[in-house]
């Protein structure tokens, strides 16, 4: 299955200019993106808080059972399937940039109700709502950023709207252990939605998007914007590399047959044709393993993990620096994912973090405890953390913009989002009886073994994308289920 890196980057070389308007389009998803990892760690906050000894003011989180503490940790992923699969539906028809300022109002709601959550009942129904928020942003965003982006420079610009997912993750987690007031802590996330008010103004449409409702000229004209103002002559090669990808929709030119194809029907028979379904078959399984090795079950329950490792670093500040490594990981990524490929990166951070992992779990079980063994076990958790938000983690997430057919692109999304965070979801409402039945560090052990049979999968498997634009790489999935067909018959 694999494709090596192409070496055609000069075909893609439009300048600085191109570089800064395809970054000014993208603020409004990497700002987005950074509400959703402020999202994502707010349970972790409110389950830290009721064990906090630092918070006084505290008497309802007290009387959190530890039941209703899984469900507040868990939810957040029940909702997220919903949010993808709403926004596969509707942003073929009202667009990213609609689909985007429908997604910061509902930010501004979800942060409104829960300045005034006092009860497990209105945090159930706040996770819920930060769910579907975190779904429905995540399937347009990754589709979104997909298609504007040109193949040079895809790879690098979606690891950095990763980078603002892990931002989040810091922001929240460093008010929190300041302010030991996870109230105030969300009080301060609501300068982001407001910030992004702004710049949706700014945002375009994708032009993949404008070609598939027939906009061609203005498709065209946007095209050259995100381009930098490159003349005709230097990006025309790309855009009708782009037209030939669209019109696998079959609505270029087309009326009559744009309301065959949007009929929910038509959706599903193209979603699973071998040129859609083989790479969603790749991506569930690639995002069971990643849920395994970058720590996603842990994530509600941090603070207590970090007690466990009984370090005398306090466990709100571990997790801040946790988050920190997180950022840094990121931040490498951008710098190397254009060199030496996202396939090698997958591959060399997972084998990483299986290491970081199964140490954790031997030096738990088999050493006895003492200061330096615990110092260890905590310093491998943030080396794996960095690892994993480093290579596996941000380019699970670009795949799910790269890999399908334009025909089935946001739908493809949206559901490997939902299957990504259904998986969340049962791996961390069932971590803590998992944890319960095989033990704390045999945990660890147990995802490190698991990660040995995912490496294994992902280097038989996973193709090489880096510098493909997106009509090669699903021109590679089409040849490649041709040449099974024929080999059946």
């Amino acid at each position: 299955m694999e494709l090596p890196i192409n070496s055609r980057i000069d075909e893609f070389n439009y300048g600085i200019k191109s570089t800064l308007a395809q970054v000014l389009a993208l603020s409004t998803s990497y700002l987005l993106t950074m509400k959703l990892g402020i999202d994502q760690m707010t349970p972790s906050i409110i389950i830290g808080a009721v064990t906090d000894s630092r918070n006084n003011n505290n008497n309802s989180l007290s009387k959190i059972s530890e039941e209703q503490s899984s469900w507040i940790g868990s939810i957040l992923y029940l909702f997220p399937p919903v949010g993808s699969v709403f926004a596969s539906l509707v942003q073929d028809r009202l667009g990213h940039r609609t689909c985007m300022i429908l997604a910061n109002v509902t930010h501004l709601l979800s942060i409104a109700i829960l300045l005034f959550a006092d009860t497990p009942k209105l945090l159930y129904a706040v996770t819920g709502l930060m769910g579907f928020n975190v779904g429905f942003i995540n399937s347009v965003t990754i589709s979104y950023c997909g298609e504007v982006c040109d193949p040079k420079l895809r790879g690098l610009l979606l690891s950095v709207c990763s980078l603002f997912y892990f931002a989040g993750y810091l922001f929240i987690t460093t008010s929190y252990a300041i302010t030991a007031d996870w109230k105030l802590s969300v009080l301060f996330t609501v300068a982001i939605p407001v910030v992004n008010a702004g710049l949706l103004f700014q945002t375009p449409d994708s032009p993949m998007w404008l070609l598939s409702k027939n906009r061609k000229e203005e498709a065209k004209q946007t095209f050259k914007k995100l381009r930098g103002g490159a003349s005709e002559e230097n990006c025309i090669k790309e855009f009708q590399d782009m037209i030939l990808y669209t019109s696998k929709m079959d609505l270029i030119d087309s009326p009559t047959k744009e309301t065959k194809s949007n009929s929910l029907s038509d959706s599903f028979y193209n979603f699973i044709e071998p040129e859609t379904l083989k790479p969603f078959q790749m991506l569930v399984i690639i995002t069971f393993f990643n849920n395994v090795l970058s720590g996603q079950p842990f994530v509600p329950y941090l603070m207590s993990v970090f007690d466990t490792f009984k370090t005398p670093l306090h466990s709100a500040w571990s997790m801040t620096i946790n988050m920190t490594c997180g950022v840094l990981g990121n931040v490498v990524t951008i710098i190397v994912i254009s060199r030496i490929g996202k396939r090698t990166l997958t591959l060399s951070t997972m084998a990483s973090s299986i290491v970081c992992y199964t140490c954790i779990g031997i030096v738990g079980r088999f050493w006895s405890p003492s200061l330096i063994s615990s110092w260890i076990q905590l310093v491998l958790f943030f080396v794996s953390s960095f690892f994993s938000s480093m290579g596996f983690v941000p380019v699970m997430w670009i795949l799910y913009g790269e890999l399908y057919p334009m025909k089935t692109k946001n739908m493809g999304a949206g559901i490997s989002s939902a299957m990504f965070f259904i998986t969340c979801f049962l791996m961390t409402k069932f971590y803590r009886n998992f944890e319960t039945l095989v033990g704390f560090y045999n945990t660890f052990i147990i995802f490190g073994v698991l990660g040995v049979v995912g490496f294994i999968y992902i280097y038989y498997k996973l193709p090489e994308t880096e510098n493909k634009t997106l009509n090669e790489i699903s021109a590679n999935f089409k040849r490649k289920s041709t040449k099974i067909n024929i080999q059946r018959t």
